[in-house]
């Protein structure tokens, strides 16, 4: 049998999309099965961009990319419970931790494959931006039902950021498959670390369905959070390791469970193809929005570095189709501005306008014209986002109207360390502000691999 008929018959083999589910997911995922009609005039794995239109009741809320794929190299951990890797799960009762991303390489979403299967899934559990990951940054999410499963909802990013006792009432298991982003103050990760935590302390089974880090797993960057006593623990700092750390959430469960007094019963559902050094699109993976601003693989790999940006008076992009790809403001002299180089990464000049929408509710500059620039990304394998963030900072923060939020504390509880701003402050050079990290970064590979999967 040929790889083309082997990869026929697994088709044949899988279950059918659910299209309510695809409906509710609001056009996010393009099934690979329309790319297969693309993929006939075009070369194997090319990725095609696809414009989409996220609705929310009705009316268009979001336009999206999303890249459709013929192929993929990668088999997600969801992937080989959709195979059949079930005995773990069997005969047990779940609370499955899942949003928008929790979804197979050929689109069926982790609620439909675990029914299919006909496992017990008793709740779902989801995480900032809710089950749809459509809420805005920071906004608060209610528990309420899925109406598509009829599955009761319990949110992790509204009245508790960990799930209660009661939460976790009737439960042997707790399912865990949400896509990261590979850095420290995208929340996800501290979800993973507080879930696993509530499991160890309620006698519960924890489970990871792995995924890749869209950053790679070789690429490390960025301090290490402060001491508790000098920045206090906040849900965008819980995780160990430099800001950019490297690991899949499964891997990160691993190295967080070995260092818990009393550890959960963890298993991880490891992914299939997976290799470190790879980039997203490398994967063959297509991607759905973890969250409405994080659109595409290109603006979760700048993101280490403009959202740095959060952290000032700059627009870093909410309220335009490409967040994190686009910065600017209303002052910003950006024709005349010099901003040294950075590897895998190319700035041009641009002019944007952010307006208001359910992913951006009050952006920055609201309706006021911003003078700024694109991001576009010219190595993926090369790029070092953190680098383009510590040179946007220190390039920027010399201009007249620039200003820190906060004075600079935002920053600082991004981060979870003062390091950065107390860097810039003194007048340091970016090459020195990153020296400083590498100390850090070599004992984390050390510490960390004994957690490694790939």
């Amino acid at each position: 049998m040929t790889a083309i008929q082997r990869r026929g018959a697994k088709t044949q083999r899988s279950k059918g999309i659910n299209r309510e589910r695809l409906e509710w997911l609001g056009g996010l995922f393009v099934p690979p099965r329309n790319a297969r009609a693309v993929s006939r005039v075009l070369p194997s794995l090319l990725l095609v961009s696809v414009s989409v239109v996220v609705a929310s009741c009705g009316q268009a809320v979001n336009e999206t990319t999303v890249e459709a794929v013929g192929t993929s190299a990668v088999e997600v951990g969801l992937d080989q419970v959709a195979a059949g890797q079930i005995d773990a799960l069997q005969g047990k009762r779940i609370g499955l931790i899942v949003h928008a991303a929790s979804v197979t390489s050929n689109g069926r979403h982790a609620i439909d494959v675990l029914g299919d299967a006909k496992l017990d899934v008793v709740r779902l559990l989801t995480p900032e931006h809710g089950l749809r990951s459509r809420a805005a940054a920071g906004e608060h999410v209610t528990s309420g039902k899925d109406e598509v499963s009829g599955l009761a909802v319990v949110s992790l990013y509204g009245k508790n950021r960990k799930p209660t006792p009661e939460d976790l009432e009737d439960l042997d298991v707790l399912v865990f498959d949400l896509q990261g982003a590979g850095v420290r103050f995208y929340t996800y990760v501290s979800t993973l670390i507080l879930s696993l935590e509530a499991a160890a302390e309620n006698g519960l089974e924890f489970v990871v369905l792995d995924r890749p880090n869209p950053l790679g797993g070789d690429r490390i960057e960025g301090p290490t959070s402060a001491p508790r006593d000098v920045v206090p623990s906040s849900f965008v700092n819980l995780a160990p390791g430099p800001l950019v750390h490297g690991l899949t959430l499964g891997e990160m469960a691993r190295f967080v469970n070995q260092g818990l007094e009393k550890p959960a019963r963890l298993s991880v559902v490891e992914m299939k193809g997976w290799e470190r050094g790879m980039t997203w699109a490398e994967t063959g993976l297509t991607w759905v929005p973890p969250s409405p601003n994080l659109r595409s693989p290109e603006a979760a790999l700048a993101y280490p570095g403009t959202g740095l940006l959060e952290s000032t008076t700059l627009s870093e992009g909410r309220g335009t189709p490409t967040p994190f790809l686009v910065f600017g403001a209303p002052w910003l002299g950006s024709s005349t501005l010099e901003i040294p180089a950075v590897p895998g990464f190319d700035l041009e000049t641009t002019i944007f306008t952010p307006k208001e929408s359910p992913a951006a509710p009050n952006p920055k500059y609201l309706d006021q014209t911003c003078h700024g620039m694109v991001i576009h990304i010219t190595d993926a394998a090369k790029a070092q986002p953190y680098r383009l963030g510590v040179t946007l900072l220190a390039t920027l923060s010399s201009q007249p109207d620039f200003g820190w939020r906060r004075d600079g504390d935002a920053l600082t509880w991004l981060l979870g360390t003062p390091q950065l701003l107390q860097g810039l402050r003194q007048g340091k050079t970016v090459r020195q502000i990153l020296d400083a990290d590498l100390a850090d970064h070599a004992e984390w590979r050390k510490v960390r691999a004994s957690a490694l999967l790939y």
